[in-house]
């Protein structure tokens, strides 16, 4: 019987138990893919992670991510709480304050500083994304399972960046947060379209107390709805980056393998 260390840490958010959670398997080298999948159903969180000894040159780490559903090439939230959890262990330090993650994506480059208060800021730049409208028919489908409509003259998009995301701009905020999507019928079109999911948002007025609201919806991956989407967010502002304020990792325990 092995026994597998593994951390779960809680991403954008410095308070335990807030934010969107990841569990981190620090050392997966004598799992299989098989295994991989197995413990990220039975954590049932939007992503589990998974370190492997790195394969390319001029990589600090590489990390494979499985969703319950499925393995992921890249995501966001999880390359923020898997370099956040390598920190906390020692396992790797910065180099000029950076890192290189090697994932199903390529290789990603990830900054980090620390605040005043104490707090660890990771960011990461996005892979390069690759834009595709919606034809007419895909667009008014989205809009059938939405249940609502569209901002005037912004046609929803699939952006990849390794996480294949349809990203729709709704008429406001409060169109965003009224949204009740038909979740069935959304992973049906997922899957046909190899989608990882769908990003809504809409802007806020201005002087409220944020700029846009954003919700990420991965019903094909086992995931209804997503927390907080670190490359979703990333795809609905600047396109290249995306960044985080804190993370907190709670203790670590240990998955039994036979």
């Amino acid at each position: 019987m092995k026994r597998v260390p593994f951390q779960t840490v809680d991403v954008f958010t410095n308070v335990p138990f807030k934010g969107n959670p990841v569990a981190v398997v620090l050392d997966a080298r004598d799992l299989s893919t098989e295994q991989m999948q197995q413990i990220a159903s039975w954590t049932n969180l939007s992503e589990t992670t998974f370190i492997v000894p790195a394969t390319v040159q001029g990589a600090d780490y590489h990390v494979r991510i499985f969703t319950p559903g499925a393995e992921l090439p890249f995501a966001g939230h999880p390359t923020i709480g898997t370099a956040h959890a390598l920190l906390e262990a020692g396992m790797i330090a910065p180099k000029d304050g950076g890192l290189v993650q090697q994932c199903g994506a390529g290789l990603v480059k990830l900054r980090i500083r620390h605040a005043s208060d104490g707090v660890r800021w990771i960011s990461f730049e996005l892979p390069e994304p690759k834009l595709t409208a919606l034809d007419a028919d895909q667009a008014r489908e989205l809009q059938a399972i939405l249940g609502t409509s569209f901002e005037a003259g912004r046609s929803p998009y699939l952006v990849d960046v390794g996480a294949r995301w349809v990203v729709a701009q709704l008429s406001s905020a409060r169109a965003v947060l009224d949204s009740r999507p038909d979740l069935e019928r959304m992973r049906i079109q997922d899957v046909k379209g190899g989608h990882t999911g769908v990003i809504i948002f809409g802007k806020y007025d201005a002087g409220a107390h944020a700029s846009i609201e954003v919700r990420a919806f991965a019903p094909a991956h086992g995931v209804s709805e997503d927390p907080v989407c670190g490359s979703g967010n990333g795809k609905t502002g600047r396109p290249s980056i995306s960044a985080c304020s804190g993370a907190i990792a709670r203790p670590a325990t240990a998955i039994r393998i036979a």
